[in-house]
C-alpha cells in the first residue's frame, strides 16, 4: 500500500475543492460580509459534530480579529443557552446537509426572534439553507476519506471559508497588526505583536563619550558598559558615532595606531539609530539583524541618546522576528 501516494491525493482532494469554492465566490459572500459589519452584537457560530469544532475555530479567528464572536452549541441552545442570542446578534450556522437534527430545531426559533441567519452548507434546499438569510455554499464533490464518509474535504473547506469571511472582514475594517497585538498580550504572539521598543531598552548607566575623549578612556567606558561599544556624542549632546570592538580591532591593525588618539577617529559615522520606541520588538529585531549590528541606540527627536537595544535583549525575552 503506498501511503505517500494516498496521503497526496488526499491533498489534492481537498485542494481541488477549495479551489472550485474559490471560483464560485459570489454575491452571496458579500452579502455575509454586510451582515456581519452591520451586526451591532456579537456574531454567534452553531454546528454540530465535526461542524461544531470548525464552528469553534472559527468563533475563535473572529473574536481574534475584530469580530466580537463565540460559539453556542445548538443542543445547549436548546436547555436554555437561547438566551445567550439577543437583539442586534448575527447566527452562522454551520451544517453540510443543512439536516444536522440538533441544529434544525432552533432555526425557528432563531427567525421567531428575528435573528438574522447566515447558512453554511451544501444544500440550498436543505433546513437550514431555506431558514439562511444568506446562504453560502460549502458543497463538495467527494470527501478524501476512501469510505466517502467521514467529514474531510467538506472540513477543510468550511474552515477556509471561515478564514475568508475573516480576512474580508479584517481588510474593511482596516484591523492593523497593533489591533492585533492588543487581542494577543500573551504568549509568543504576544511578544511578537504587543512588545515595543520600550520595554526593552536600556536607559541607565549607558556607555556614552564624547567626541573629545581618547581612545584608552572609550576602551574603559566599553569594559564598563558591558555592550561591546560606546556611543560618542558631539557638544550638544547629539549622537554622531559609534565605536564597537570590532572597530577597536580594526584599529589596531592600522599603521600609526595610538591609544592617545581621539576614539572618534576609529569610530563609524552616521550610524543606524531610531527614534519611535512604539515601534515594535520584532519590527527593531529585523532592523538589527538586516543592519548586522548588535546594538540600536534610540534617540529622542533633536538626536539625543535616550537608550539602546541590545539583540541580546531582544533574544533574551524571546523576541523573534517575522
Amino acid at each position: 500500500m503506498d501511503l505517500i501516494k494516498i496521503a497526496r491525493e488526499t491533498f489534492h482532494t481537498e485542494a481541488d475543492a477549495l479551489y472550485k469554492a474559490a471560483e464560485r465566490l459570489d454575491q452571496n459572500f458579500l452579502d455575509a460580509i454586510s451582515l456581519i459589519l452591520g451586526t451591532e452584537g456579537k456574531l454567534i457560530i452553531t454546528g454540530v459534530g465535526k461542524s461544531g469544532l470548525v464552528g469553534a475555530k472559527m468563533a475563535a479567528t473572529f473574536a481574534s480579529t475584530g469580530t466580537s464572536s463565540f460559539f453556542l452549541h445548538p443542543t445547549e441552545a436548546l436547555h436554555g443557552d437561547l438566551g445567550m442570542i439577543g437583539k442586534g446578534d448575527t447566527l452562522l450556522a454551520i451544517s453540510s446537509s443543512g439536516e444536522s437534527e440538533e441544529l434544525t430545531k432552533i432555526l425557528p426559533h432563531i427567525k421567531r426572534f428575528n435573528i438574522p441567519l447566515i447558512g453554511l452548507t451544501g444544500n440550498e434546499s436543505s433546513s437550514l439553507g431555506s431558514y439562511a438569510d444568506v446562504f453560502l455554499d460549502i458543497s463538495v464533490e467527494k470527501e478524501a476519506c476512501p469510505l466517502g464518509v467521514a467529514p474531510t474535504t467538506s472540513t477543510t473547506l468550511t474552515m477556509a471559508l471561515g478564514d475568508a469571511l475573516a480576512v474580508a472582514l479584517m481588510e474593511q475594517r482596516g484591523f492593523k497588526q497593533e489591533d492585533f497585538a492588543s487581542f494577543h498580550p500573551g504568549g509568543s504572539l504576544g511578544k511578537k505583536l504587543f512588545v515595543r521598543i520600550k520595554d526593552l531598552m536600556r536607559t541607565t548607566e549607558l556607555p556614552i563619550i564624547n567626541s573629545t575623549t581618547t581612545l584608552k578612556d572609550a576602551i574603559v567606558t566599553m569594559s564598563e558598559g558591558k555592550l561591546g561599544t560606546v556611543l560618542i556624542v558631539d557638544e550638544t549632546d547629539a549622537f554622531i558615532a559609534i565605536l564597537s570592538d570590532g572597530d577597536l580591532r580594526r584599529a589596531l591593525m592600522k599603521e600609526g595606531f595610538s591609544l592617545d588618539h581621539l576614539a572618534i577617529k576609529y569610530a563609524s559615522r552616521n550610524p543606524k539609530s531610531y527614534t519611535n520606541t512604539e515601534l515594535l520588538a520584532s519590527d527593531a529585531l529585523e532592523i538589527i539583524e538586516n543592519g548586522r549590528i548588535q546594538l540600536l541606540p534610540i534617540t529622542n527627536e533633536i538626536g539625543n541618546i535616550i537608550g539602546v537595544l541590545h539583540i541580546h535583549d531582544l533574544i533574551n525575552a524571546g523576541i523573534k522576528s517575522k
